[in-house]
């Protein structure tokens, strides 16, 4: 498989106007490329997978439990299966690579 250039996966999203793609699919995970605008409502519900965020750009705040922590560009946020989480106070657009293990099962069902 050949290297993915995030910023080709980016250029699809915006293109798409979408907030989430999926760009990498194998049987023990997958990746995502998620957007939210800033000042945006984070839509999420928790997942019966874990995640790992890889904040890319912007700045907010995430909610994890009854915990809050601010993000920004390089922080990596780990977040358990069915554990509510969402992004809030988001105020520079905010963009993140996410790992799913195992692969997110929404997008697999669609």
């Amino acid at each position: 498989m050949e290297p993915i250039q995030v910023s080709d996966v980016a250029d699809q999203l915006n293109d798409e106007d979408e907030l989430v793609i999926e760009f990498l699919r194998r049987d023990s995970m997958s990746l995502e490329l998620y957007r939210l605008e800033a000042g945006a409502t984070d839509p999420q519900d928790p997942h019966s997978e874990d995640e790992v965020y890889y904040i890319l750009s912007g700045t907010a705040k995430i909610q994890i439990g009854d915990d809050a922590h601010p993000v920004e560009k390089g922080d990596i946020i780990f977040v358990e299966r069915e554990m509510e989480h969402y992004f809030f106070d988001i105020e520079e657009a905010l963009v993140t690579l996410i790992f799913f293990a195992p692969p997110y099962e929404s997008l697999a069902e669609d």
